[in-house]
């Protein structure tokens, strides 16, 4: 009596075919995001804690720095110059922190489970750099609400805020994928916390966030051309308050960027499982 050969389990097929693993991509990714936009309703505190800093250098530093006039920024007026600015800062500074919620699931054994699933690695760090993006859009979503209080001149153009959108969430996927890099080197929450909040400001302040890179001294210009955030602050620039910037360009660095830390985020996440 002859024994017919077992099927192949279903996972097989998905991992040999380059459409099955592109739709579980897909797959993951959202269901990520769903995550995300599910922890902050039941936690709203949070986002209104986030809002602060934002506000505060909006109404404050922004109105009294309008009023001196001491940042050259020509025909835009200084509180539309930096808008933007704070819009990128408050999305990097709730990506910067995304590898202490993956330390976080190695220790509680969630990270282990997920690596010996069919899902490639890959897919797993992309669905948290993405998962990170939606987070930022609504803390962005909250700045820009604010920037309109204060009369800050936003483009009506929902092409360009589709456009703006994208690109928080491309510089999200890239500070996310750098904190989870980050994590994959210390092994420690508490590490990690010591250096993401030594680096913020340093990433912030050497961007073209509060400042034009013109008037930047010759080795911080050098800086600013190589920091991710000084891209996606003249994306949202242009986009969204309509100064001179190389959207192409700079849409083109922050895809080839955030792509880099997504592939070393992965090679280095089985390392952070074995903490």
């Amino acid at each position: 009596m002859s024994v017919l050969p077992a099927a192949p389990p279903a996972a097989s097929a998905e991992r040999l075919t380059p459409v099955g693993e592109v739709a579980l991509l897909a797959r993951r990714v959202g269901a990520m995001c769903l995550v995300e936009l599910q922890k902050l309703r039941h936690d709203r505190t949070e986002l209104i804690t986030r809002t602060i800093q934002p506000a505060l250098w909006l109404v404050v530093f922004g109105t009294t720095f309008s009023r001196i006039h001491a940042i050259p920024t020509g025909s835009t007026p200084y509180l539309d110059f930096l808008a933007p600015g704070i819009l990128a800062q408050s999305a990097l500074f709730v990506a910067i922190f995304y590898g202490i919620q993956v330390i976080w699931e190695r220790d509680a054994g969630v990270l282990a489970k997920l690596l010996v699933t069919p899902t490639p690695r890959a897919a797993l760090v992309t669905s948290k750099a993405f998962a990170a993006g939606i987070r930022a859009l609504v803390q962005a979503l909250v700045v820009v609400v604010i920037a309109l209080l204060l009369g800050v001149g936003i483009t009506p153009n929902p092409l360009h805020w589709v456009a703006a959108a994208a690109v928080v969430v491309l510089g999200s996927a890239f500070f996310c994928c750098l904190s989870i890099t980050l994590a994959g080197v210390v092994l420690s929450r508490d590490r990690l916390m010591g250096i993401g909040q030594a680096i913020t400001m340093p990433l912030f302040f050497a961007s073209n966030a509060l400042y034009p890179v013109a008037v930047m001294p010759g080795w911080l210009q050098w800086i600013s051309h190589v920091n991710p955030l000084s891209y996606e602050v003249d994306a949202l620039r242009g986009l969204l308050v309509g100064t001179p910037a190389r959207v192409g360009l700079d849409a083109v660095v922050l895809v080839v960027a955030a792509v880099a830390m997504i592939s070393i985020a992965s090679a280095l996440l089985p390392r952070l499982a074995r903490g």
